[in-house]
């Protein structure tokens, strides 16, 4: 048998490789003679910057920054050179992920993406000539205006006083912006976005409404927070001609890629189709059996471009079957049958609290994975019993 693990990491708990490496265990538990490939997979989001780095063979460069609460944190972003283009790798996550952001501070009306401004402007000091930029695993839901703060963009209120943006709250006051003092250097450097291609900016599957409830908000602050960037998006519209509401992308952690397309001149993508381009798996799943793959929380949203159903797409295109292993079995979860995972598995065996879950996560993991393995065993030694009775199995 040849087995293909290829998870996604289980956001503010293990990153990929953690969560590949206690699958492995529990197939090695299984059967240590399984033909096994390992392939952790990352998304834009948690360990985007030093996976893809470290595949380029570059160098992680480690920097202090404004973290999403405005208090200072230690981030990172990776720099490598490719037919003497010099890269910058940044991830989002490193400097405004949720895993950033206390418990009993979340709410997303008063987060900011300043940092990752911060870290475009060190990348540039460095004279680099193209940016990777990963979004995921935001704790933020500025629009990037905070991002755009840190570039140079000043916002203004009526009497054309600067409004310091904190959050998404504070673009209500925003009259006009401007862009005078932008960093010149975002004109000589190509700038490509890893995101989630379905996550649009506006509307009633708008960033707010769809992932504010995760970071925190009320029902009331969500919808403050769908005005704030609806009134944002007119802001740059009147900027810069562009009218980011439902631009494929624009929502992308928090808003932050409708303010990399606006600011920035970045080009997003589906975050699976560039990171393909970094991470070769088609063919080592073609190879198999049996592919596994995993999530923190197994939903309804897993579908639109998250990594298990991703992994499933390419799968079905050889008829091989797809198993996730997932930390939460989320609403609206069956809607993975039709994305093509056949079947999947939550890790907790019995109510317990959120902080023993995380702690026995990798655990819960090895032993899910074994457990599902039996599973598969017993299976086909039902199929091989019928074969016989039948007659026609042939030693």
């Amino acid at each position: 048998m040849k087995i293909v693990i290829v998870p996604s990491g289980f956001k503010e708990c293990l990153d990929a490789e953690e969560v590949a490496l206690a699958m492995a265990r529990g197939v090695r538990n299984f059967d240590p003679s399984i033909d096994l490939e390992v392939i952790p997979m990352i998304d834009g989001g948690e360990g985007f910057a030093k996976a893809v780095t470290h595949i380029k063979g570059g160098e992680l460069i480690e920097t202090e920054v404004t973290g999403p609460v405005g208090e200072k944190v230690m981030s990172h972003f990776g720099i490598f050179v490719e037919n003497n283009k010099r890269t910058a790798v940044i991830e989002m996550a490193a400097v405004a992920g949720l895993k950033l952001v206390p418990r009993d501070q979340r709410n997303p009306l008063i987060t900011t993406t300043y940092g990752v401004g911060e870290l475009i402007v060190s990348a540039l000091d460095l004279g680099v000539d193209h940016i990777l930029i990963g979004c995921g695993d935001s704790g933020t839901s500025d629009g990037g205006a905070g991002m755009a703060q840190a570039l140079g963009v000043r916002f203004l209120d009526k009497k054309q006083q600067i409004v310091h943006i904190n959050g998404g709250e504070d673009l209500l006051q925003v009259d006009s912006l401007d862009l005078t003092n932008l960093d010149k250097r975002l004109q000589h450097v190509s700038i490509n976005v890893a995101c989630n291609w379905q996550n649009v900016l506006c509307g009633e599957k708008g960033v707010a409404r769809i992932f504010g409830p995760q970071k925190g908000a009320t029902p009331e602050q969500v919808e403050k927070l769908s005005l704030s960037l609806e009134h944002y998006a007119t802001l740059i519209q009147e900027a810069v001609d562009i009218d980011v509401r439902s631009l494929p992308g624009s929502g992308a952690s928090g808003g932050l890629g409708a303010g990399l397309i606006a600011f920035t001149g970045a080009i997003l993508h589906p975050r699976f189709d560039i990171i393909m381009d970094y991470i070769h798996i088609e063919e080592k799943i073609l190879t198999a059996d049996i592919v596994f793959t995993a999530e923190g929380s197994l939903d309804f949203q897993t579908p639109n471009g998250k990594i298990p159903a991703e992994v499933a797409r390419i799968a079905k295109k050889y008829n091989i079957p797809v198993i996730a292993i997932a930390g939460t079995i989320g609403k609206g979860a069956d809607a993975n049958y039709q994305a093509g995972i056949d079947a999947y598995i939550s890790i907790i065996p019995k109510p317990t609290s959120l902080e023993k879950a995380m702690k026995k996560a990798p655990k819960w993991i090895e032993e899910s994975t074994e457990s599902v393995l039996r599973q598969v065993a017993i299976g086909l030694a039902m199929a091989k019993r019928k074969v016989l009775k039948e007659g026609v199995y042939q030693k």
